[in-house]
């Protein structure tokens, strides 16, 4: 694959106009270090900019966010190295969620758990994933570890996993509302899915990633119905994420600040902001 770097995310950072708890998480960002180009997969739908340590930071002092949930990115595949490294360097308690094989050995899965690993992704979205062949063995795992499962995935595959989902033995995160379609309502199957998940009470959903499903920045009003009924069926089931720094974007770059102030607008209640930004991972990440 020839060079084709995305846009780096814009440097423009400003504290939120609301207070925020004290422990707030960030639950999903990338850093994408200094060594990041020898790590990279073949295979990939982006190039990544250098986002590293020192610059997240940064973010998250100006944010208010306390402490910190680094994914691994696709562009990666089973090397963790950079959001491991790089994820510790910037000094907030972290806690991460990694792309393991079915081959990895219980010595690499504890040395995993030591470095704050908490969860393994499966990527249906991008090139790089684990096979969905192997949903239930890391279920298995990551249950006698305490992680959960973590997908990025569409609509149509959250409808005809949602069966199997269901029936794991560990927590399941749904990534960025589970890329549901504005335009599609409320009934719509994913969407629909995404609600069965959550109020069993099994499934997780990131507030995260509007600009990835509207094009209505910075305000994103089609995606509040979405927000709110989330808010209805379990808000104790609810996390948020910046998705710094944004990676695979060539134009449209939206502004970190202004994806906090969403959240701010759509959680009105300093209760559920709390929740969300603070009890909520608590709960799933074991802070």
């Amino acid at each position: 694959m020839t060079d084709d770097t995305c846009l780096a995310p814009d440097p423009d950072v400003r504290p939120p106009t609301f207070r925020m708890p004290p422990g707030a998480t960030d639950t999903h960002f990338h850093v994408f270090g200094p060594n990041r180009l020898e790590r990279l997969v073949p295979q990939r739908d982006y190039t990544p900019p250098e986002a590293a340590a020192a610059s997240a930071r940064r973010l998250f002092d100006a944010l208010g966010i306390e402490r910190i949930v680094v994914v691994q990115a696709s562009v990666f595949g089973l090397d963790n190295r950079d959001q491991l490294e790089e994820g510790a360097a910037i000094g907030l308690p972290m806690r991460a969620v990694v792309v393991v094989g079915p081959d990895a050995s219980e010595a690499e899965m504890r040395a995993l758990h030591e470095r704050g690993a908490r969860g393994i992704r499966f990527i249906m979205a991008h090139p790089g994933g684990l096979e969905p062949s192997g949903i239930e063995r890391a279920a298995a795992r990551a249950s006698e570890m305490g992680w959960h499962l973590q997908f990025l995935l569409k609509p149509a595959h959250l409808v005809k996993l949602e069966p199997r989902l269901r029936r794991l033995s560990c927590p399941v995160v749904i990534d960025h509302m589970g890329f549901l379609a504005p335009e599609q309502g409320l009934e719509q199957p994913g969407f629909q899915a995404l609600r069965r998940l959550i109020e069993a009470g099994t499934g997780w959903v990131k507030l995260s990633g509007a600009y990835r499903l509207s094009q209505g920045g910075p305000h994103y009003p089609e995606l509040r119905p979405y927000v709110e009924a989330l808010l209805a069926f379990r808000p104790d089931r609810l996390l948020w994420g910046s998705d710094w720094p944004h990676v695979g974007l060539r134009s449209g770059m939206p502004n970190t600040s202004d994806l906090l102030e969403l959240f701010g607008s759509c959680v009105s209640d300093e209760a559920d902001r709390r929740r969300i930004l603070v009890d909520n991972p608590d709960a799933l990440f074991g802070f």
